[in-house]
């Protein structure tokens, strides 16, 4: 596995089609990578225990406590961020909650939110400042980069692909969308930006007639709650346009012009997407028709906008 907030109450209404009502966002400034001191003979990693199951509806408030906790020992900031990426073992379990993961193992979760993510007995490590360190450098190496017409989000490190995740995009058309009042161009926009806030709980709303849900019909005609996975909002070309990166709970929506305009992603995708996307990441998004990876040949996609190659 290539591994690398509490805060304020906001309203969000985007081009998704399960915009969001933002409750307790981690929405504040943190550095991409902050200064690290050089590591003393006392210097040590530490162990703690999970002392009792977590499950995903507690398990931020967990690791935001565990921060908490041990910050004042460590002369170096301890973050969420930095908790997984020293313990790649979290970002693993917590992809493995993805529903359809659980079905194909003939197991039917109603209710995602009850899985456990930390198991009682499991051990977290706190790096010590020198893997701290690298840990932060990696992490303010990375950016994302979105074609549309490709239907694909890649993960880079430097200039290393850690990932290449399918993903549906806007639809080629405009919609009247309740929440937002106006006559919407529901195509994905194509600019340059950053990730500017974490939404770890969503409380979910249909921007075509503004009601609000709780649970969705899966794939399989099942239904379910919603699941508790973080959204990420964008801002592209210096604009906060509305345009998320968030699971959808409809694989078969994956490659192709769905979306109300949002970037959606399978679910074990998300918590990727989530943890290799901490604030102030730069994302790409382009519309190019033909691109060529890692020495390939290059292909060539449909232009589903009709837009030619713009960027």
């Amino acid at each position: 596995m290539a591994l690398l907030n509490p805060g304020c109450r906001l309203r969000i209404t985007g081009l998704c089609l399960a915009s969001a009502l933002l409750i307790q966002s981690s929405c504040r400034t943190e550095e991409r990578v902050p200064a690290i001191p050089e590591s003393s003979a006392d210097d040590a990693p530490l162990v703690i225990e999970v002392p009792r199951p977590v499950t995903i509806d507690a398990y931020f408030g967990f690791m935001d406590s565990l921060a908490a906790t041990y910050q004042p020992r460590l002369s170096y900031p301890v973050s969420e961020h930095l908790l997984v990426h020293a313990n790649p073992w979290v970002l693993d379990t917590l992809m493995e909650t993805d529903y359809y993961r659980r079905m194909a193992r003939d197991s039917f979760v109603y209710d995602q939110k009850q899985q456990i993510a930390l198991a009682a007995g499991s051990r977290i490590i706190i790096p010590d400042s020198s893997r701290a360190a690298e840990i932060y450098r990696r992490l303010g190496a990375l950016r994302l980069d979105i074609n549309i017409p490709e239907y694909r989000l890649r993960i880079f490190e430097d200039t290393t692909e850690l990932y290449a995740l399918p993903v549906r995009v806007g639809q080629n058309r405009t919609r009247y969308l309740a929440m937002s009042g106006v006559e919407t161009d529901l195509r994905t926009q194509p600019g340059q930006g950053r990730i500017i806030r974490h939404e770890r709980n969503p409380v979910f709303y249909n921007p075509v007639d503004g009601t609000r849900y709780y649970s969705t019909l899966r794939d399989d005609k099942k239904r379910t709650l919603m699941p508790r996975i973080p959204w990420l909002e964008t801002e592209i070309n210096g604009r906060r346009n509305g345009q998320l990166l968030h699971p959808t709970t409809n694989p078969e929506t994956l490659g192709k012009a769905s979306s109300n305009g949002c970037i959606g992603t399978g679910e074990a995708a998300a918590w990727i997407i989530y943890y290799h996307a901490p604030l102030g990441t730069p994302v790409q998004i382009r519309y190019d028709l033909e691109a060529s990876h890692s020495g390939k040949d290059p292909e060539v996609f449909r232009d589903i906008y009709g837009w030619g190659n713009r960027n």
